[in-house]
């Protein structure tokens, strides 16, 4: 009789304890799939300016529950066949050096907020960067130089600062196509200097093209895709629009297999927003509130939940908030805006 209540019990018990593990299993991954969710990248790409920052320009980004920003030191070249880049000089804002970098980013750090440093070049009367071609083998020699000089000096400022991501260029499609191996050459160097994660920005008709994506460790891409010639294109139109693309994106990721980031994203609060959403030279425009809205909630709505999206950096952010957007601004900033309690939302989740 013993024997057969000692048996009975080791059964019970083994059944417990069967069921306790499988409980703790049960656990483990909720709370794994939980941490992969709040590991996504919300980010804002935080726009330079003339001024240090402190806690009321950087309460603001923590508001909207973003927990990265992409901070964004310039250099600039004369014109787009010009091959020298000049940087962190005395003449340029304070936010676009390599001091402001630094203080921008401490500050951002004392906030539990983490760092994409994302180097960027501009051109004499905003003339877009991917057009930056050399006439010369001379030329391209001396702009391959002073690139060099420019991004490996903030990769430099990147480790000094344990930033999490760098950038190593921002839409400069003619350079990167007719001078792989300069690319190619580059990221090694970065790699001795900067031990971090690093990407490249590719602009949305660029990324599809390059060759150095498996030496990154994300595929980088301005999202501004055409999406729709509506007027006010609903959630469901914009949704739609990203149908076609949101293949291409995955056809890339899973040949490199490196996880997508969105190095930019965002929509003006203007009429038409989904036909040309890289358009910044035209400031006239209706505003358009709800279009603006419309399209952060349907390019989360397609990307956010996806395993192989790592997250993205909406564009943009001004230090001054408080006199940033509003009701009278049909740019591409969320702030002061409905667009801005929209991505509070999104960020929450």
């Amino acid at each position: 009789m013993n024997v057969i209540f000692i048996s009975n019990f080791n059964c019970i018990l083994v059944d417990f304890m069967k069921a306790k593990i499988l409980f703790l299993v049960v656990v483990v991954f909720l709370q794994f799939s939980a941490n992969c969710q709040s590991k996504k990248i919300n980010g804002v790409s935080f726009v330079s300016s003339r001024d240090s920052i402190n806690q009321t320009h950087i309460q603001p980004v923590i508001t909207v529950n973003s927990n990265h920003v992409a901070l964004m030191p310039f250099g600039f070249i004369r014109d787009l066949a010009s091959p020298t880049i000049t940087f962190n000089s005395t003449r340029q804002w304070f936010g676009e050096t390599e001091n402001g970098l630094i203080q921008y980013a401490k500050a951002f750090q004392k906030q539990g907020i983490k760092i994409m440093v994302k180097p960027q070049i501009w051109v004499w009367r905003g003339e877009f960067t991917g057009l930056i071609e050399m006439k010369s083998e001379e030329n391209w020699q001396i702009l391959e130089k002073s690139y060099e000089d420019f991004i490996v000096a903030y990769a430099k400022s990147a480790a000094k600062i344990n930033a999490e991501i760098f950038c190593i260029g921002t839409e400069l499609e003619k350079f990167v196509l007719n001078r792989p191996q300069f690319w190619e050459q580059l990221i090694r160097t970065i790699r001795k200097v900067y031990k971090g994660k690093l990407t490249y920005a590719a602009n949305w008709d660029e990324y599809k093209k390059l060759t150095f994506w498996n030496q990154l460790d994300f595929i980088g891409v301005d999202a501004y895709f055409p999406l729709s010639e509506k007027e006010t294109p609903t959630v469901t139109d914009f949704e739609k629009g990203w149908k076609p693309h949101k293949i291409e994106i995955q056809q890339l990721q899973k040949k490199f297999q490196k996880p997508i980031l969105f190095t930019e994203y965002g929509y003006r609060s203007v009429h038409f927003n989904g036909k040309q959403p890289w358009k910044v030279d035209d400031i006239e425009g209706n505003i358009n509130f709800q279009a603006q809205v419309n399209g952060l909630q349907a390019i989360h709505n397609q990307f956010w939940k996806e395993d192989w999206f790592a997250g993205g950096f909406v564009w943009k952010w001004f230090h001054a908030h408080e006199k940033s957007g509003g009701k009278n601004n049909n740019r591409f900033t969320p702030q002061n805006k409905p667009a801005e309690q929209l991505l509070k939302k999104l960020h929450s989740n």
